[in-house]
């Protein structure tokens, strides 16, 4: 096995021209396949239901809602987003297998929207989370939200939605912006590092001043005790 391990592999360039028909072919069955996980963190959630209902019928787009994270490729944030319930947004983000993809619904997830001057909300989600397609208004009608989605699917189709690579190329610039919000000590369940390194994507952004002062104060994670 050792000796395997030190074979090169050298990197040849595809010169066929039907090559890269089979992976057009997933992008384009990716783009038509995407699992929706919405976050109901505002009003914005009330222009869902007949996205999905018969009127406007998402599904017939390939787009069906599913419940866990685990198995989602598209998070929709639709609305406000407090303090608190960022953390959550967050923790269920970095649950999500990759390639995933980020919708903000409302102008609230753009800028704060009418909740701009309070110390509770967070102004902007692409500050702490890479975001694919912003839908903005207050609130945006099924159809705005129709629209945003067929852009995502467009930028997936054409391989230009890869914002789910920015989490882990500038990780420590995103962990500082989480800091600066939750306090120091912010820690989650997920090894981000770990994932990078999964798919390659660990750069001189991944690392830093933030990710250091992370491994200073995290703690292995304990299961709570059950007591009847």
């Amino acid at each position: 096995m050792k000796n395997l391990e030190n074979i090169p592999v050298e990197q040849r360039r595809r010169t066929n021209p039907l090559a890269h028909v089979f992976d057009e072919f997933m992008a384009f069955c990716q783009s038509r396949s995407l699992f929706m996980l919405h976050y109901c963190t505002g009003c914005g959630a009330v222009e869902l239901p007949p996205v999905m209902t018969s009127r406007f019928d998402g599904e017939r787009l390939g787009i069906s809602p599913m419940v866990s994270p685990r198995q989602a490729d598209v998070l929709l944030v639709t609305g406000y987003v407090s303090v608190k319930t960022l953390k959550r947004v967050i923790l269920t983000y970095e649950q999500m297998p990759a390639p995933k993809y980020v919708v903000g619904i409302c102008s609230c997830t753009v800028n704060g929207g009418m909740y701009w001057q309070s110390y509770a909300t967070a102004k902007k989600l692409s500050d702490y989370m890479p975001v694919d397609i912003y839908i903005a208004g207050c609130m945006p009608r099924p159809e705005a939200v129709i629209s945003g989605m067929r852009d995502l699917m467009e930028k997936i189709r054409t391989g230009k939605a890869d914002s789910w690579k920015d989490y882990f190329r500038n990780y420590d610039h995103y962990l500082g912006q989480q800091q600066r919000l939750f306090g120091p000590k912010w820690q989650t369940p997920t090894d981000i590092i770990g994932e990078a390194e999964h798919y390659g994507l660990i750069t001189g952004n991944t690392r830093g001043e933030h990710t250091r002062l992370l491994e200073e104060h995290q703690k292995r994670l304990e299961p709570l005790e059950m007591r009847l």
